[in-house]
């Protein structure tokens, strides 16, 4: 096997000279899928194994890297015209890790400590993620700028998860260095700060590297972009493999056909367990396309899909409506989507139109709505929670909108002629997992009643790292996860009809509502506690970030002034538009023990918009 192993060695360079590869026996480039061509190139890794799949089911991440690296499959990253720039096969993935992870002893850290690496879509994020778990340690991701504008907001950001996960190391590309840097000053639990290049320097030790245990800490996952107080997601080796085998297996129904594509970010739970390790646990190859670059062209995640023939592909809905916004007529013709199995969705709202709309714009691409693979699920219990079924396309159901409002009770519509809500089917829970609808005072609800739901299963959290207060709300009696979700179960199935007002989804992001009133209660004309944050839905099924302000200002051009500050502040932070509303002072609604209720001022502020509008077009009908 000479030629192979010479054919390797210029694989894993992402290398491949046409001259050398034409050399080679049939057998082994029909393996490697290689087409030759007169130029050097980059070639991506195939669909077709050449291991024998298996669907997850190993004891922790390592042991199913180390049988995934006996393969050909692996990770491959596209820039924005739809280039391939990298090629991470497992089997390199493998000795890299391992070889970072020699590098990382040189440091002597306790296992368990963390390690934070800002996650941009690249080789070297997992490459480093990965060095952890050999190493033992305990890596979490943090997220790239939201914007150019946000550079101290950022900064802060990156300070909060660094001294909320108490990190020992940290570690970021050279585009992010810098933040990185400014962000740890004076944080001395830092042992080291550094690119991956830097670490790949320290000299190697040759140790043994130990194994990982099921009960063991497998990565954190921060849920807020808080910068006070954000908050780790602790799951175990146990929780992840648990969680990946019911998606592979029940959720996916993965195939060795399957090949994966994917614009999310590697620092969003869906991007990560979903997109980066399922395809490794089930040893499948999957193409990447960073987030900034699929928000400037998001055609290109779409032809990838045609061009490699992907099976399964994620989004939130935001990203379909970019879609279907962007295309036009001569983007379709190029495109052919009857390879798309499983267009999973999930991660915010689902809305029908949404959906059949996209449907509707690539039909002529080939793309089947039965495609569609609705899905629920959240960090806390590692990601997924429940899936459609997959080749079923997505089920939804009309509910009267007054009998949801006055009783909390889903009723099917029997009429068009009553005002209707439609929610889409999540489907059924994954094998070891149970899904309870209960009321304000914890009693579990009948189908069909609306309440809060709950979760409880073997992918569940350990909890919030170092931070009780924020468990002890989420974690209840017998291990029942408080999702902070609305819904109903139907026929066994699960319908979503919302969040409780304390995280505002927008655009696939959790938008924590304290996180934005903080913002405002640091302005010298806000007083402490005298702002409420809160998510208002549009007619288009899109949100809107909302901040009520008690406000003493009676001058209008300080008035406007402090609007325009604080919505300059929140899309710096957070890159999302908000409405500013000021209102008098104790104005705003409290509940029975003096709490702030965001509840009842969102119902305020929809009320008063509501009777704004109707005034407005009574003074238009009078004109």
């Amino acid at each position: 096997m000479q030629d192979e192993e010479k054919y390797k060695s210029y694989y894993f360079e992402g290398k491949i000279l046409s001259s050398t590869i034409t050399k080679l026996n049939a057998p082994l480039m029909q393996a490697f899928d290689f087409q030759p061509s007169n130029e050097t190139q980059l070639i991506p890794t195939p669909t077709r194994n050449t291991l024998v799949q298996q669907l997850a089911g190993f004891d922790t991440l390592i042991n199913a890297l180390e049988y995934a690296a006996q393969g050909t499959t692996g990770y491959n990253f596209y820039d924005a015209r739809g280039n391939l720039r990298s090629v991470l096969p497992y089997s390199l993935l493998r000795d890299n890790a391992r070889k970072l992870a020699q590098c990382l002893s040189v440091f002597g850290l306790e296992r368990g400590s963390r390690v934070a690496i800002i996650a941009d879509t690249s080789p070297e994020f997992i490459e480093l993620f990965f060095a952890c778990r050999y190493a033992g340690l305990v890596p979490f991701a943090m997220p790239v700028p939201v914007n150019l504008g946000s550079h101290g907001i950022y900064v802060q950001q990156l300070r909060g998860l660094l001294e909320s996960s108490q990190a020992s190391l940290a570690l970021a590309n050279l585009d992010y260095i810098n933040f990185l840097e400014e962000a740890a000053e004076k944080i001395t639990a830092l042992n080291w700060i550094g690119t991956p290049a830097q670490l790949s320097e320290f000299p190697a030790q040759e140790i043994s590297l130990q194994s990982n245990k099921p009960d063991e800490v497998a990565y954190l996952q921060f849920t807020s972009g808080s910068t006070r107080m954000p908050r780790g997601v602790v799951i175990t080796e146990h929780a992840l493999m648990c969680n990946l085998k019911g998606i592979v297996r029940n959720g996916l129904e993965v195939t060795p056909d399957d090949r994966s594509a994917s614009w999310l970010p590697f620092y969003h739970d869906m991007g990560l367990v979903g997109l980066v390790l399922a395809p490794m646990v089930t040893q499948i190859s999957v193409d990447y396309l960073a987030t900034r670059d699929f928000a400037i062209r998001p055609l290109q995640w779409l032809k990838l899909i045609s061009r490699n023939r992907c099976t399964i592909a994620f989004s939130q809905p935001f990203g379909l409506k970019l879609c279907t916004m962007r295309a036009r007529e001569s983007d379709l013709k190029d495109l052919d989507l009857s390879c798309w199995r499983a267009a999973g969705i999930g991660a915010e709202m689902i809305r029908p139109d949404t959906l059949r709309k996209f449907a509707e714009k690539f039909s002529s691409s080939g793309f089947n709505e039965n495609a569609f693979l609705p899905c629920y699920g959240l960090a806390e219990s590692t990601l997924a929670v429940t899936f459609s079924k997959v080749g079923n396309g997505f089920d939804s159901i009309q509910i009267d909108s007054k009998t949801l409002v006055d009783k909390r009770m889903a009723v099917k519509l029997q009429t068009e002629e009553r005002k209707s809500n439609e929610f889409v089917n999540c489907g059924k829970p994954l094998p070891e997992h149970i899904v309870k609808i209960i009321n304000d005072e914890g009693q579990q609800l009948d189908e069909g009643m609306l309440g809060s739901v709950l979760v409880q299963g073997a992918s569940v959290m350990m909890g919030y790292f170092n931070n009780p207060e924020e468990t002890q709300n989420a974690l209840k009696p017998e291990n029942w996860l408080d999702t902070g979700d609305i819904g109903f179960l139907y026929e066994g199935d699960l319908y979503i009809t919302g969040r409780r007002t304390d995280v505002i989804i927008v655009n696939g992001r959790n938008i924590r509502a304290q996180d934005v009133e903080e913002l405002a209660e640091q302005q010298p004309e806000v007083r402490s506690r005298e702002a409420s944050a809160f998510g208002v839905n549009n007619e288009d099924g899109s949100t809107t970030v909302v901040l009520v302000i008690e406000c003493r200002l009676t001058s209008l051009a300080e008035r406007h002034m402090l609007i325009k500050r604080l919505q300059q502040l929140v899309y710096m932070a957070f890159g999302v538009n908000c409405i500013v509303e000021l209102v008098p002072p104790h104005t705003l609604p409290r509940t029975s023990s003096g709490k702030l209720s965001r509840f009842a001022a969102r119902q305020g502020y929809i009320q008063r918009t509501n009777l704004n509008d109707q005034l407005a077009m009574v003074e238009s009908g009078d004109r």
